[in-house]
């Protein structure tokens, strides 16, 4: 009998363990469905979703190598500037040269900038937040500096922003599979799972036999080519190569991400809390939008849900601490 009441309060524990990470936010996101669903009656519509979706869909896709980053305990802010320089990158080489060269071009940009951060990082020693605030602000400066500051207006290239195959949008069903990927490889692969052994202790990782300057250089990688996709797709859906475009971006993705439950000092997140935090701050955008709430207030309550989130993983890890 008193085995059987130690199962039942390991696996209550156990329960209310895990349920801080997800649960919480999963309430949050019903109640604000709920609230919008009753203030507004365009927001219970298959197109508004569509539309959330679609606004989510290129912060999604930097969001997914951005967990895994942030799982090994580092971080990228320099996608926002990446995604605006693979923008005006493709504007420049899709007008002169074709869609064909111009999405290579984008690509080998995210690679090459993704390998520049990995080589700071894991060969040179920066800290990842100070190489990649290094990157963000020489980014943005080039930028500006493709095209002097002015947009650079495109032709015939709004199909992989705005196409529908099967009536679902092309930038969805894109993020949707490197959803899929980026769940699959942190749950079943050695590559996810090294990932969380560096980020919970290092120096562990490294005694145990992983190489985890080859991991975290290989993630960089993965998050500068994401950053070129998500600007291409930006760029696609404006018609436009925007120097201003993807501003903001990186407090989007980490806001995502840590709301998702991932924590800051690395060793712990999911794809599918990402998702979710994902999906609260679409629906909380759509939301006012919907509701005539100025465009800034959006950048309001994002700045609120961020430093909410960064209080509620502090608390967390206290109160694991005194557990320990």
């Amino acid at each position: 009998m008193s085995n059987s009441k130690n199962e039942v309060a390991e696996s209550g524990a156990k329960v209310r363990r895990r349920m801080p990470d997800v649960a919480p936010l999963l309430g949050f996101l019903i109640l604000l469905t709920i609230f919008f669903t009753v203030t507004s009656e365009y927001f219970l519509d298959v197109d508004n979703f569509k539309n959330i979706f679609v606004a989510l869909a290129v912060t999604g896709v930097v969001c997914v190598p951005g967990t895994m980053l942030m799982i090994a305990g580092q971080v990228d802010l320099s996608v926002g500037s990446a995604a605006a320089v693979s923008g005006m990158i493709l504007g420049n080489v899709v007008n002169s040269y074709g869609i064909a060269n111009g999405l290579l071009a984008v690509l080998v940009f995210g690679l090459v900038i993704g390998a520049v951060n990995g080589f700071f990082v894991t060969v040179i020693g920066v800290n990842s937040l100070i190489t990649t605030l290094g990157t963000l602000a020489t980014l943005y400066g080039i930028a500006l500096l493709i095209g002097n500051g002015q947009t650079l207006m495109m032709k015939n290239f709004e199909w992989l922003g705005t196409a529908q195959p099967a009536g679902i949008p092309l930038p969805i069903i894109i993020f949707f599979v490197i959803a899929v990927v980026g769940i699959v490889v942190l749950r079943r692969t050695r590559f996810g799972r090294s990932l969380y052994a560096i980020g919970s202790n290092p120096n562990a990782a490294r005694v145990v036999g992983i190489r985890s300057n080859r991991i975290l250089f290989a993630t960089f990688v993965l998050s500068g080519l994401s950053s070129a996709l998500a600007g291409a797709i930006l760029c696609s859906q404006l018609s436009a190569g925007d120097p201003n475009a993807a501003r903001g971006l990186e407090l989007e993705v980490i806001t995502a991400i840590v709301l998702g439950g991932a924590s800051l000092a690395g060793g712990r997140g999911t794809m599918w809390g990402t998702i979710i935090g994902l999906t609260t701050i679409g629906v909380l955008n759509n939301g006012l939008i919907l509701l005539d709430v100025p465009t800034f207030w959006q950048r309001v309550a994002q700045g609120l849900m961020l430093i909410l989130a960064v209080s509620f993983d502090a608390t967390r890890e206290r109160l694991a601490a005194k557990r320990r």
